[in-house]
């Protein structure tokens, strides 16, 4: 296989919206590239996007009520949860929602087979999956997955990660044999023993070491992608003004998250329905939110990474050529360029 290389050209949208945006148009003014909904000076007067245990930044934008202070009457919001990287990127490809947050790898892949979709904010860098059993397992490293049954949720980062760690280990994902299943689902089959391993995402993960004594057989940051919010180039390219406003708020979410930790945490715990102490562990030690939330170099070079893995094991129809052209334009740094400005 042709090693994967970084061929970074200008999104789509970027030259449209940096021309709203020097000319003071990106709030549904005359220029703007969406007409302004009736009586309002917004694109459009709905918005729906995610909320999502495993993207702390939504739950501060959710709970601060910050786009509804922003948009006021004008914009009605609604929020759906995303219970994986595989449900938001269903959302989007649905229009059941116009901004959803996943996983880099995630978003990657869904680009690569035709989902319209860019990153405009960078959320996280999570270190979110790992290998989990038993407390009572035998297996104690990759070489002991060979045949084993593993729980994974296909289209996310526990999946992409199990790639990886198979390919570590000499393997492939035809040496074991997956069962898909949502994530709260993959713990309910470790600790019923009706599988071998779970490649966890947290919180779910955390509060299973806590309270099922299950153990990480297997960890690495490095085959952990960042935390992507996605919209579709339709959206952005009809109402830049509202991924703008979405944008700002995340921005603003960070700035509170990183001063105010332990809050953070409780918004979780309560969200996640996990102990404090579990939601703790999470926020400060496996969520660094503490980065650029401008996309770029730093998140191509961990999907460049990923990306031959994802053709290796035929998850993309259209194989390198696709994934190329994926990583080409699936980053659009506009809005979280002008956010943190």
């Amino acid at each position: 296989m042709s090693t994967f290389t970084r061929r970074i050209i200008p999104a789509t949208a970027v030259a449209g919206v940096m021309a709203l945006m020097t000319t003071g148009c990106l709030a549904g003014e005359s220029g703007g590239s969406g007409a302004p909904a009736e009586g309002s000076d917004w694109s459009t007067s709905e918005l729906t996007l995610d909320w999502a245990t495993y993207n702390p930044l939504s739950l501060v934008v959710r709970d601060q009520g910050l786009l509804e202070e922003t948009f006021g009457d004008d914009v009605q919001v609604e929020w759906i949860q995303s219970e994986g990287s595989n449900k938001a990127n269903e959302f989007l490809r649905s229009g059941s929602a116009d901004l959803a947050s996943t996983a880099g790898s995630a978003a990657l892949l869904a680009r690569a087979n035709g989902s319209p979709i860019q990153v405009v904010d960078i959320y996280s860098q999570p270190e979110w999956s790992a290998i989990v059993v038993g407390p009572d397992s035998d297996i104690a490293g990759l070489g002991d997955l060979e045949g084993a049954t593993i729980a994974a949720t296909t289209g996310t980062d526990p999946y992409f990660f199990l790639l990886q760690a198979l390919a570590e280990a000499g393997l492939t994902i035809d040496d074991v044999t997956v069962q898909n299943v949502q994530h709260a689902d993959g713990r309910t089959l470790l600790d019923n023993g009706d599988v071998d391993a779970w490649v966890g995402l947290d919180p779910i993960m955390a509060a299973a070491e806590v309270e099922s004594g299950d153990e990480l057989a297997y960890r690495n940051v490095d085959f952990n992608s960042y935390g992507f919010l996605n919209a579709t180039e339709e959206f952005i390219a009809d109402h830049p003004d509202v991924v703008q406003a979405v944008v700002d708020a995340y921005e603003q979410a960070r700035a509170w998250a990183l001063e105010n930790p332990e809050e953070t945490a409780e918004l979780l715990a309560d969200a996640a329905g996990i102990d404090l102490e579990v939601a703790s562990t999470v926020i400060e030690e496996r969520s660094n939110l503490d980065v650029s939330g401008v996309p770029g170099d730093a998140q191509l070079a961990v999907l460049e990474v990923i990306a031959p893995v994802l053709v290796e094991a035929g998850d993309v129809q259209g194989g390198e050529t696709a994934v190329n052209e994926a990583l080409d334009t699936i980053v659009n740094d506009t809005f979280a360029t002008q956010a943190t400005e």
